[in-house]
Parts: structure tokens; sequence; C-alpha cells
């Protein structure tokens, strides 16, 4: 099961990304002045920004942060799972099926991208099983603010 994220899950929320930004689903943790800026803006507006929370038996137990913005290519909105991270004690319950089937089947939807690391067999199965394929070309980024 899951939910949106509330105001009263600050501290879940920290919980979660930390664990996320401290495992090995991304190459290096992120400063905590980013944490502060994505949960203020959460609260502020969800008009690119969607955050909920995975909860098995009414106990928290991992996150997904969505961004959301227009593409041309897939003629409407694009959603990105920016991060999904389950502890490991309630993983392989379905959990994360459950959330992509929800979102493939949100009409305003046309596109789902997500990232993954190459060497992180376990989720690129996941993520094939739901039906993501490998995209033929490599992104680049500038990041403008780091120090």
């Amino acid at each position: 099961m899951f939910r949106p994220l509330t105001p009263a899950d600050k501290a879940l929320y920290y919980h979660y990304v930390d664990l996320f930004y401290h495992s090995d689903a991304v190459e290096a943790p992120v400063p905590r002045k980013n944490y502060d800026a994505t949960f203020a803006e959460l609260m502020r507006s969800q008009a690119y920004l969607k955050c909920y929370i995975f909860e098995d038996n009414d106990q928290p137990c991992g996150f997904a942060l969505l961004s959301k913005t227009f593409s041309q290519e897939a003629g409407g909105v694009s959603v990105t799972i920016e991060e999904i991270y389950i502890d490991e004690a309630h993983r392989s319950k379905g959990l994360a099926t459950e959330f992509f089937t929800y979102l493939k089947g949100q009409k305003e939807i046309a596109r789902l991208r997500i990232e993954v690391e190459d060497d992180n067999e376990g989720a690129k199965r996941l993520y094939e099983r739901m039906g993501f394929h490998l995209l033929p070309y490599l992104q680049m980024i500038m990041n403008l603010n780091d120090n």
C-alpha cells in the first residue's frame, strides 16, 4: 500500500531519503540542504513533484519521489520516478508492483521514466517486468548549483 506524503511525515521522509542516498541504488549521497529544498517544494505545491509513503500492514516501509514534465516526444505528461526505496524486509511483497500498476493506470500520464544503476540487476528485472525498457541513448547533465 502507498499514500501521499503529508506534512506530518517530515521525519519519515528524511529517514527514507537518507537510506536511499546511502544505498547501492545511487552513485553518491546528496547534501542535506537538498532534502530540505525538496521537502519544502513538496509542501508548497505538487505541480511538478509528488511523494508517496509505502506501508506494509500500516507500518511505513519506504517512499517514492516523482517529478512531472510535459514531453512533446511522449505527447503528454512524463513522470520520472526520481527515487524509490523499500526496506529490505518489505521487498518482494508486491508493493512496487502495486505502485507501478497505479501509475500506469493514471490517464494523464503518457510516459514513465526511471533511472537505475547498471549493476542493480534486481531492480532492472522488476522494471522490465513492469514494461520499462532501456533507452538507446545516454543522458547528460549539467549541475548549476554545485559548490
